[in-house]
């Protein structure tokens, strides 16, 4: 995929927001175009950026990762989201599909990994209901 991919970056800790991002800088595909610190931030912001991908955090103060995925989704059909967690467990990537993301991936995936969840998020494309 040789198109740059537009990513915004949801946590509320902002040293995991700017690893992030400095990891990300290394691909030249995927570009940080904004971040937030938590889910009602991220439902302002991504109206304003309209980014292609959102890296989003579950456990934040203001609105959760989950509520801020379905109010960024109703609005902004057209963004992905992509659920980053360390609570890879109870029932997070459950209801992080049922949320409306396309998939969750635990903090502890490499870099490499992270940037090719990207892209496949990017290029997800939903199977229409019938």
């Amino acid at each position: 995929m040789n198109e740059t991919i537009r990513i915004m970056i949801v946590d509320d800790h902002e040293v995991v927001r700017r690893s992030l991002n400095t990891a990300l800088s290394f691909f030249d595909d995927l570009v940080l175009i904004g971040d937030a610190a938590d889910g009602q931030e991220a439902v302002d912001l991504s109206e304003r950026l309209r980014p292609d991908v959102i890296l989003m955090d579950v456990l934040m103060p203001r609105m959760d990762g989950l509520e801020a995925t379905r109010t960024i989704l109703a609005r902004s059909p057209g963004t992905r989201v992509l659920v980053l967690t360390s609570q890879a467990l109870n029932g997070v990537p459950e209801a992080a599909l049922e949320a409306g993301a396309v998939g969750c991936v635990s903090k502890d995936v490499s870099t490499e990994e992270l940037a090719e969840m990207l892209r496949s998020t990017a290029r997800y494309c939903p199977v229409p209901s019938f």
